[in-house]
């Protein structure tokens, strides 16, 4: 089992969805937190990414937000994390996510939470890490992506493997345990190779 230090969580940054979604989210900060686990996520204040942040730091969790230049002021950065990381690019706060972090969890998010995880997938399928990822598909929210990955598999763009490289579980307090009964990784990343 992997012994996990911290876990970069993927979410929406947008306040309009349900409230459910951000009590999750700052369930699940508060849940990292209790556990002794940083939370690496994109750095904002609103939305999920500011749930997130604001249920570990409400827990005296360690907190690391890696945001870019030109975010800033649309994704507002968090004011209260531990570390504040401002960085030139989206592919470098991608990467530093990566490097930061043990494992990902993905809760309910739109276009920018997808282009994460499938990046994170995409490296693991092309044997560049084997960290383990979560996706919280909460009320079935993710029903149609995991539905879109099947006919994929189908239509022979990609191996049945591909689903051994993600976990789905449908509540918030199932992630963390899922994360944690995954197996320790084998793979020593480059981060060059990203």
């Amino acid at each position: 089992m992997i012994k996990l230090r911290s876990v970069c969580v993927y979410c929406g940054s947008s306040n309009l969805g349900p409230a459910a979604h951000r009590e999750a989210a700052f369930a699940f900060g508060a849940q990292l937190a209790a556990a002794g686990i940083d939370l690496v996520y994109g750095g904002g204040r609103v939305g999920l990414m500011g749930a997130v942040a604001d249920g570990a730091i409400a827990k005296g969790g360690h907190v690391v937000g890696i945001i870019p230049e030109h975010l800033m002021r649309a994704e507002v950065g968090h004011g209260q994390v531990s570390e504040l990381h401002v960085v030139a690019s989206m592919h470098a706060r991608k990467q530093m996510m990566f490097e930061r972090s043990d494992a990902f969890a993905v809760l309910p998010g739109g276009p920018g939470t997808l282009d994460e995880m499938f990046e994170i997938l995409t490296w693991r399928q092309l044997g560049m890490h084997d960290k383990p990822l979560v996706v919280c598909n909460m009320g079935g929210y993710w029903d149609r992506l995991l539905g879109a990955i099947d006919g994929l598999i189908e239509q022979n763009y990609a191996k049945s493997s591909f689903r051994d490289f993600y976990g789905v579980v449908d509540r918030i307090d199932a992630v963390l345990p899922a994360l944690q009964a995954s197996p320790a990784p084998r793979i020593v990343s480059q981060p060059q190779r990203l």
